[in-house]
C-alpha cells in the first residue's frame, strides 16, 4: 500500500511519476490505518485524518488463464484496475463486486485505490435538502454515501476514517475441481418438518453433473441443473430437531453439502425454527416468540470487536460471544451505527444459540430515499447481506436502522413528515423476499407517534441512566421491549486502568474513552456518578479526591446494582416488559466506556451483574413495598424444575431471623412468583417498608436448590443499601485459598458475615465469577481461566502466556466492599 495526495494519480501508470512513493506491506482483508499503524505511522489513540489522500494497493499475480476475482467490501470510494485498466468502481463499502480477468504469461498486476471521501464529498452533486440534521455524525454529507458511521461519531468511537479492503478478496482458478461460486439457503418449517430450498452456483461448468446431490443431515436430494453453472434442489428433514435459542434449548444445526463430479462442497449449516411476534392484547407490544414458546430477550448492543481493522478473526468473535452465552444473553443487536459482521459471526450465533437482532447500516440521518442510485445501491446491499444469510437460524429480527424517527420526531416533526421511503418499503420488502421467517420493523426505536415511547412497541430506554430517573421508572415506563437500554461509563478493573496509565477521572486519558452525546454538557460518568450519590449517599467528587480505591469500586458496584435491579424488573412474572439489550457489549478503546466488556476482553462488573440475573434457571427478588417482597422463579429451560426455594433474613450480616422454605415444580418454559409473607405464613417487615423502629435485619438471601440440594440460583435484597453491615468496612471473616485441581486453578472463598461484592483479582486469569455476594457460612469454589487475547484489537494489550498461567498464578488478591481487609493467596499446585 502507498499514500499519495488526493487525485495525485488518476491511473496506476502515473504513480511512477510520483516522487518519494512508499510502499508498506499491507493486511487484506484490513484498513489503511491498521496497515499505517503497524508500520508506527498511525496512533489508534491518537488519531490523525486520513480521508483526504488517496491509498493505492497492488498485488502482483502469477500464472495464465482465467481468474474470478471477488472483492467482499471496499471502504468506500474505490476504482479496480487490472493491467492497466479500469475494471470497476465502488461507492458503497457494504456492496460485493465480480470480475473476471485473463492472465499472461507475464506477471499481471491488480491495483485498488481508495480514493479521498472528504473529495468526493466537495464534489458530490447535491441532493435533495435533508428535513432534519443530527449532532451525531460530524460530516452531514456521509447521508449520501453508503459507509459506515464509525468513525464519524465524535464521543462515541475513535475518529480513525474507514478506508481500505475491509472485507476479504478472493482471487479464485475455476479450473480444476469445481469451486462453489454462489450459494443461497432457505430453510424454514411444515408442521414437524424441515424444508431446505438451495440454489447454488459453480466457478465454471463441470464435466458431470448427473449423480449430483444435497446432502441436509442424513437426507439428500438430487441437485437440478437450471444452467451451465447452476443447480437447484428442494429437501425436506423429517420431524427435523429444532434451532433453540440456547436459554431455552438445543440449537440444533445441519450440516449442508452438495456433492457433485467427484467432490463434496460445504454449504455450512443450517437449522429449523419459526420466530413471531406478539403485540399484545393493546396492539402496542413487542414479545418474541420462537417455535411458539415466548422468549424474554437479553443481551447487549454490539459496538466493533476490531475497531481499527473492522474485521475480526473467529476467534476473537468466539472470545466475545462466548461471554455473551455465558452471561445469560440470548440476543445479540448489531446497530445501525457499526458495520455488517463477518459470517464467521453469524455461523457462531448459530452454533451458540444467541438471536441476531441486524439493522441495516443506517442511523439518524434523512437519507435520500428518492435518489435512484442510491436506491440501487441500498437494494443490492440488501439482497446481498439477506442472501448471504438465508440459512442462518440466528437472524431473527431485521431493522430498518437506528433512531432515524426518533431523531426527526424529537426535532419535532410529524409521523407524515418523518417517512422514510427506504425503511418503510425498500428494505421491507427486500426482507419479504430474502428472508420472509425474519421480523422487520422499520427503525428502532419505533412505535407509534412518539417512536421512544417505552410503553409502545420499540424504545431506546434511558430513563434509568441518562435521563437519571430513580430505579422504580422501569417499572413506570412500562417499557415493553427496550432494543438499547442502560448505558453507563463503566469502569474497567485495575488491569485494563493500567494500560492506559492508571488515570485519575479528570485526567485526559481517561476522559476519552468516557462517552458523551455531542453537544451535551455531560457524559455518562456524570450519569454514574448520579446513581453513586444517589444510592449510597455519598460525594462522588469529595470521594475520588479523598479516597480513589474506594470511589473506584463504588463505581463499580453502583453499576452492579442498577443492572440488576432493573433486569429483575424487567424478568420479574407479570412484567409486560419482553426484552432488553444494553448500551454496549464491548468497548472499543481501553479505558471506562459503555462496554459490559472492555477492550482487553476483560467483563466489568456489569457483565457479572447480567450473568447473576438472566440465567435460564432463576430466581429473583422484588421489592413490592407493603406487600413484602415477591419470590420469583423462573425456568427457560425446555426441562421441568423440582427445586426448593429458601428465603432468610439476616441480622448483622450474619444472624439468621427466621428462615422459609417452599417446594416448587415448575414445568418447561415457565416461572411462578410467591409472596414473601405466603412464604413466612406471617408478618414481617422484609421490605422495611411499615418502618416500626429500627430495622432487624438487613439482608435478605433467596436460594433455589435443585432436589438434590445443588444451589441453581441465589439473589440478595438490601433494605437499606447502606447498612452498616453491608456497606461499611468491617472485619467478616472473609478468606480464601487458592491451588490447582486436575490442572485447573480455583479460588476457594469463606465469610463469616455476609461479604457484599466479592472481587477476585489475578494477573493474567479470568474468574469465571466475580462481583457476587457471598452469604454467611457459605463457601463459593470459582475457577480462573487464561485470559483471551485478540489479534483483531489492537487498542488491547497482548495477553498473557496460556503456558505461564497454567504455571502457578503468583498472587491473588480477594476483597469484598464491606470487608477491611484484602486476602492475599498464592496458589497451592
Amino acid at each position: 500500500m502507498c499514500t499519495t495526495p488526493a487525485n495525485a494519480a488518476a491511473r496506476p501508470d502515473a504513480l511512477a511519476a510520483l516522487n518519494s512513493l512508499a510502499w508498506i506491506e499491507a493486511p487484506v482483508p484490513g484498513t489503511v490505518a491498521q496497515a499505517l499503524a503497524t508500520t508506527g505511522k498511525f496512533d489508534p489513540l491518537k488519531t490523525v485524518p486520513l480521508a483526504h489522500r488517496d491509498y493505492w494497493y497492488r498485488l502482483r499475480l502469477r500464472g495464465t488463464g482465467r481468474r474470478l476475482i471477488r472483492l467482499h467490501g471496499l471502504a468506500t470510494i474505490a476504482e479496480v484496475w487490472f493491467d492497466g485498466a479500469l475494471l470497476l468502481r465502488s461507492t458503497s463499502m457494504f456492496v460485493t463486486h465480480d470480475a473476471a480477468v485473463e492472465l499472461g504469461p507475464n506477471a499481471d498486476e491488480l491495483y485498488v485505490c481508495f480514493r479521498s471521501l472528504d473529495q468526493h464529498l466537495s464534489a458530490c452533486a447535491p441532493v435533495k435538502r435533508a428535513r432534519w440534521r443530527t449532532r451525531l455524525v460530524d460530516v452531514p454529507s456521509l447521508r449520501q454515501v453508503r459507509t459506515t458511521l464509525l468513525g464519524h461519531m465524535p464521543g462515541w468511537f475513535p475518529s480513525i476514517d474507514p478506508i481500505g479492503p475491509w472485507r476479504a478478496i478472493e482471487i479464485v482458478d475455476p479450473e480444476g475441481p469445481p469451486v462453489l461460486w454462489r450459494r443461497s439457503l432457505c430453510s424454514s418449517l411444515r408442521g414437524r418438518d424441515g424444508l431446505l430450498e438451495v440454489e447454488i452456483a459453480l466457478a465454471q461448468p463441470v464435466k458431470s453433473a448427473r449423480a449430483a446431490r444435497l446432502t441436509c443431515g442424513e437426507q439428500e436430494t438430487p441437485l437440478t441443473q437450471i444452467g451451465p453453472c447452476t443447480f437447484r434442489a428442494r429437501l425436506e428433514v423429517p420431524e427435523a430437531r429444532l434451532w433453540w435459542p440456547h436459554t431455552h434449548g438445543e440449537p440444533a444445526l445441519y450440516d449442508v453439502a452438495v456433492h457433485i463430479d467427484g467432490a463434496t462442497l460445504s454449504l455450512g449449516q443450517t437449522g429449523f425454527r419459526t420466530v413471531t411476534v406478539d403485540r399484545g392484547s393493546d396492539g402496542h407490544g413487542f414479545a418474541l416468540s420462537v417455535n411458539g414458546t415466548p422468549v424474554f430477550a437479553r443481551g447487549a448492543c454490539w459496538s466493533s470487536a476490531a475497531p481499527l481493522s473492522l474485521h475480526a478473526d473467529a476467534a476473537t468473535y468466539l472470545n466475545y460471544l462466548g461471554l455473551a452465552k455465558t452471561a445469560g444473553f440470548n440476543m445479540i443487536r448489531v446497530g445501525g451505527t457499526m458495520t455488517y459482521e463477518a459470517d464467521e459471526f453469524h455461523t457462531l450465533c448459530d452454533r451458540l444459540g444467541l438471536l441476531v437482532w441486524q439493522d441495516f447500516m443506517f442511523a439518524n440521518f434523512d437519507y435520500p430515499s428518492l435518489d435512484e442510485g442510491f436506491v440501487a445501491l441500498v437494494e443490492l446491499e440488501a439482497a446481498q447481506f439477506l442472501t448471504r444469510h438465508a440459512g442462518s437460524p440466528s437472524l431473527a429480527v431485521l431493522c430498518g436502522g437506528s433512531e432515524i424517527a426518533q431523531q426527526a420526531a424529537m426535532l419535532g416533526l410529524s409521523p407524515d413528515q418523518r417517512h422514510v421511503e427506504l425503511t418503510a418499503a425498500t428494505l421491507a420488502n427486500a426482507v419479504a423476499k430474502h428472508r420472509p421467517d425474519a421480523i422487520y420493523i422499520g427503525d428502532s426505536p419505533h412505535g407509534n407517534v412518539l417512536p421512544f415511547s417505552p410503553r409502545e412497541g420499540v424504545s431506546h430506554y434511558y430513563g434509568v441512566g441518562a435521563y437519571l430517573r430513580p430505579l422504580d421508572d422501569a417499572r413506570r415506563a412500562d417499557v415493553r421491549f427496550a432494543s438499547e437500554c442502560l448505558a453507563f461509563a463503566n469502569v474497567p478493573c485495575e488491569a485494563t486502568l493500567e494500560t492506559i496509565g492508571s488515570p485519575a477521572p479528570h485526567e485526559p486519558n481517561w476522559k476519552s474513552a468516557v462517552p458523551r452525546d455531542p453537544g451535551a454538557s455531560w457524559d455518562f460518568d456524570d450519569v454514574r456518578d448520579h446513581y453513586l450519590q444517589e444510592l449510597y449517599g455519598v460525594d462522588p467528587a469529595r470521594l475520588r479526591g479523598r479516597e480513589y480505591e474506594r470511589y473506584l469500586e463504588l463505581s463499580r458496584a453502583v453499576v452492579a446494582d442498577v443492572v440488576s435491579e432493573t433486569f429483575s424488573e424487567w424478568r420479574r412474572v407479570g412484567s409486560r416488559c419482553s426484552g432488553a439489550l444494553v448500551w454496549q457489549f464491548q468497548d472499543v478503546v481501553p479505558g471506562t466506556g459503555w462496554g459490559i466488556v472492555d477492550a482487553c476482553l476483560r467483563p466489568k462488573s456489569s457483565w457479572y451483574a447480567m450473568k447473576h440475573t438472566l440465567q435460564p434457571q432463576q430466581i429473583l427478588l422484588t421489592n413490592e413495598g407493603l406487600n413484602g417482597l415477591d419470590v420469583h422463579v423462573l425456568n427457560d429451560s425446555p426441562h421441568a424444575l423440582d427445586a426448593r426455594v429458601e428465603l432468610v433474613a439476616l441480622r448483622d450480616g450474619s444472624t439468621p431471623l427466621l428462615r422459609a422454605d417452599h417446594y416448587v415444580l415448575l414445568d418447561a418454559h415457565s416461572a411462578v412468583v410467591l409472596n414473601s409473607a405466603d412464604l413466612l405464613g406471617r408478618f414481617f417487615d422484609f421490605t422495611y417498608a411499615y418502618r416500626f423502629g429500627p430495622p432487624e435485619h438487613d439482608t435478605v438471601v433467596a436460594s433455589l436448590y435443585t432436589a438434590d440440594g445443588t444451589l441453581l440460583s441465589e439473589t440478595f435484597y438490601f433494605p437499606e443499601r447502606t447498612g452498616p453491615s453491608v456497606f461499611e468496612r468491617r472485619d467478616i471473616g472473609l478468606a480464601a485459598h487458592a491451588e490447582y485441581r486436575d490442572g485447573q486453578c480455583f479460588v476457594d472463598i469463606q465469610t463469616r458475615s455476609l461479604a457484599r461484592y466479592v472481587q477476585i483479582s489475578a494477573p493474567g486469569m479470568r474468574p469465571e465469577d466475580n462481583w457476587f455476594h457471598l452469604a454467611p457460612g457459605g463457601t463459593a469454589q470459582v475457577r480462573l481461566v487464561s485470559e483471551a487475547t485478540s489479534t483483531a484489537n489492537t487498542f488491547a494489550p497482548p495477553g498473557s502466556d496460556p503456558a505461564q498461567a497454567n504455571a502457578g498464578v503468583p498472587l491473588i488478591e480477594v476483597r469484598a466492599l464491606n470487608s477491611s481487609k484484602t486476602v492475599r493467596v498464592r496458589t497451592r499446585a
